[in-house]
C-alpha cells in the first residue's frame, strides 16, 4: 500500500460511519452496503466461490426473490446485477422480485462480456453489440432507464472511447442516467472519463487483495463511487487468530461485518456490494453500517492486509 493510500485511509477513518449514504453521479444517494446478485445463480453440485458457473437460474427460485424483496425491507436501496449472470436471467429474476421498483431503489447492472460456455467471459465491446445489450437489459429488468450501466470489461479489440460513445449515446437517449466501469485501471478511467462522465467503478477489492488501492484514491478525489466486488475476504486472512478474528472479538462483531466496516470506512466513496443467498447473511452484512472501528483498530486491520485470495 502506498503512502498515499495510508494517509487517505488514515484520515477517513474517524469520519465515515457518519455518512450511510453516498450521492452517485451527483444526484443519485443510494445507502453504502449495496447487493451484488451475481451467487443467485445455479444450484446445488454446482461449482461455488470463485469457481462458480453464474450459468443458470437459481433452483430456488423463491428463496432467492425472498432474499432481494427482504433487502428493500432492509434498506438496501443499490442492487447490482449483469447481463452475463446467468444469461440474463439475473436481471429477470430482480425485475420478478423487486418490480415495479419502490423510489429509493437504484438498479445497476452491466454489459460488454459474452457468455458461450459456462466456462467463458469473454469481453465484447463492438458499440453495437454494447446498445443492444443495454437494450436487453431494459427489457428483462422490466424499467425505462438503467441507473447505472457499467462497462463490465473492456474490449481491447475495440478503442475505448468508441465502447464508452456507444453507452453515452444511451444516455442520451435517456436509457440510462449513470455510465460505470469495471476493472479498470487509472489511466482507463481519465480515458473513458474524456468521452462521458463515468459516475462509478467496480474493482476486486477487499481487505485481503488490495491492488487497485492507487484506483479507489482516484475515485475518492475526483467523487467517483468505488463498488468493490468480493468485498468479504475470507479463508486464512479471516480465520482464527487473524487480524480481523482479533478485532472482530474485540468490537462483538463478526468478521464478514469487520471486512466490510473496514471498507467503509477505508474512503466515503465505498459501496460494498456483498451477495449472499442467505437472510440471515445479509442481516449480518448490512449490521457492518453499526460497526465502529477504532483508528487503532482500523490502522491493525489496514497494515495486516496482505494481498491474497478471495472469497
Amino acid at each position: 500500500m502506498t503512502n498515499t493510500a495510508t494517509n487517505t485511509t488514515t484520515s477517513t477513518a474517524t469520519n465515515s460511519l457518519s455518512h450511510t449514504t453516498f450521492t452517485l453521479g451527483g444526484d443519485l444517494p443510494v445507502r453504502r452496503i449495496g447487493y451484488g446478485t451475481m451467487r443467485l445463480a445455479d444450484g446445488p453440485g454446482d461449482p461455488t466461490g470463485g469457481n462458480a458457473h453464474i450459468w443458470r437460474a437459481p433452483v430456488d427460485r423463491e428463496g432467492a426473490i425472498a432474499v432481494l424483496r427482504r433487502a428493500v425491507d432492509l434498506g438496501v436501496t443499490l442492487f447490482d446485477t449483469a447481463d452475463a449472470y446467468a444469461l440474463g436471467a439475473g436481471e429477470e429474476l430482480v425485475a420478478e422480485a423487486l418490480s415495479p421498483y419502490p423510489g429509493e431503489v437504484a438498479l445497476a447492472t452491466k454489459v460488454g462480456v459474452a457468455r458461450p460456455s459456462p466456462t467463458e467471459w469473454i469481453p465484447l465491446g463492438h458499440p453495437a453489440y454494447l446498445r443492444q445489450q443495454a437494450e436487453l437489459s431494459l427489457r428483462r429488468l422490466r424499467t425505462d432507464r438503467i441507473d447505472l450501466l457499467q462497462l463490465h470489461r473492456i474490449d481491447p479489440d475495440y478503442p475505448l472511447a468508441e465502447q464508452i460513445g456507444a453507452l453515452k449515446q444511451l444516455q442520451d437517449e435517456g436509457k440510462v442516467r449513470h455510465l460505470g466501469l469495471s476493472e479498470v485501471t487509472v489511466e482507463q478511467i481519465e480515458e473513458a472519463s474524456a468521452v462521458a462522465p463515468i459516475a462509478s467503478v467496480q474493482n476486486l477489492y477487499n481487505l485481503a487483495a488490495r491492488d487497485h488501492d492507487p484506483v479507489l484514491d482516484h475515485t475518492t478525489a475526483q467523487g467517483i463511487a468505488f463498488l468493490p466486488f468480493f468485498p468479504i475476504a475470507m479463508g486464512d486472512h479471516a480465520g482464527p487468530g487473524s487480524p480481523v478474528a482479533e478485532v472482530a472479538r474485540e468490537l462483538g462483531a463478526s468478521p464478514a461485518q469487520t471486512a466490510l466496516a473496514w471498507l467503509l470506512h477505508r474512503a466515503p466513496n465505498v459501496i460494498p456490494i456483498p451477495g449472499t443467498t442467505s437472510p440471515t447473511h445479509l442481516e449480518e452484512n448490512l449490521g457492518a453500517h453499526q460497526v465502529a472501528l477504532s483508528k487503532d483498530q482500523f490502522a491493525r486491520l489496514s497494515q495486516n492486509a496482505p494481498l491474497g485470495s478471495t472469497e
